[in-house]
């Protein structure tokens, strides 16, 4: 069975329940479940029926512990996940507006898993990477680093890619999370010039290349296979021996909440993919899914309202990167 590496930050998410505010207050009531763009991407991904790890760290505490059965009832592995001392989880909020457009606020700044690329267990887990077909982590994930720490990640997977595994980039550009956005124009494109498959959008490439049109946008990335979400629903795409627009059906249901939109699109294509799926097919395949996601609250959908599964072509023979 293929196998994907999904690196991150798990945290635990507060999301302010439906007619919770109370009138003329800024308090409300808030839900608390677990969430991150990749753990997203890998629950997504486990329900798809893909065999996934989620390598991260968290501490030793009793959210810790709850986040580990979480994944491990939905399915994604936790053999990767390291466990520190004295350490918690990250914590972010979400709030949504009447058009279900969110707006988040992070407490992460001593969360475990910054610490990743620094630890006695490190060179284990990135020895690992090599065992998989995909690894795919975002720009989220490498602005949690310290420089040395993406320097070691991206040399593990460049090592991996000798042996045949892919790697996935998703841009999921957020400028908080770095020092500036120069820092983050040289990770991205140490980043570009490794990936296999790049999972981007006009959103992420505009607030990091303002004013650039989407050809030139699309022009930085040399990956192999590109996909490029724009505002409206419809990708663009860049494969070897073509190109292709790839428009999402028309929305049958209002727009709840857009979390999780571009990670339920990421685990989509990338399952497609895996089983054997052409980038057209994946891309429709990652906007069906992503127009589901947004008809519900959180990042995590009920376990109910997944589409039925679809039968694909047998994944093509992994193959040594030359």
């Amino acid at each position: 069975m293929a196998s994907v590496a999904c690196i991150g930050e798990c945290m635990v998410e507060l999301r302010q329940a439906q007619g919770g505010a109370s009138a003329g207050q800024g308090g409300g009531l808030y839900s608390r479940g677990f969430g991150g763009d990749t753990l997203n991407t890998a629950v997504y991904l486990a329900r798809l029926e893909i065999k996934v790890d989620y390598l991260t760290a968290l501490g030793d505490d009793a959210l810790s512990d709850e986040m580990i059965a979480a994944l491990t009832t939905e399915g994604v592995g936790t053999r990767r996940v390291v466990r520190l001392a004295g350490k918690l989880p990250g914590l972010y909020m979400i709030q949504t507006d009447a058009k279900g457009e969110r707006q988040f606020f992070h407490w992460r700044d001593s969360a475990a898993a910054r610490q990743l690329m620094n630890l006695p267990e490190t060179d284990e887990l990135l020895n690992s990477l090599m065992s998989y077909d995909i690894v795919y982590l975002s720009a989220i994930t490498l602005s949690i680093y310290d420089a040395p720490g993406r320097e070691r990640l991206f040399a593990a997977i460049k090592r991996a890619r000798l042996l045949g595994t892919r790697f996935v980039f998703d841009t999921n550009f957020r400028a908080r999370g770095w020092p500036d956005r120069d820092v983050a124009r040289e990770v991205f494109a140490a980043a570009f010039a490794t990936a296999d498959i790049v999972l981007t959008s006009t959103e992420d490439l505009l607030a990091l290349y303002p004013g650039e049109s989407n050809h030139q946008l699309m022009a930085r990335i040399p990956a192999p296979e590109l996909v490029f979400r724009l505002a409206e629903p419809v990708s663009l795409l860049r494969f070897p021996g073509g190109t292709s627009e790839v428009r999402a059906e028309p929305m049958s249901k209002p727009v709840v909440d857009t979390t999780a939109a571009g990670d339920s699109f990421a685990a989509a294509y990338i399952a497609a993919r895996l089983a054997g799926s052409d980038p057209v097919e994946a891309a429709q395949a990652g906007h069906r899914l992503a127009s589901l996601v947004i008809c519900y609250p959180g990042a995590i959908i009920p376990g109910y309202a997944m589409p039925p599964k679809k039968r694909h072509r047998p994944a093509a023979t992994r193959q040594a990167t030359k």
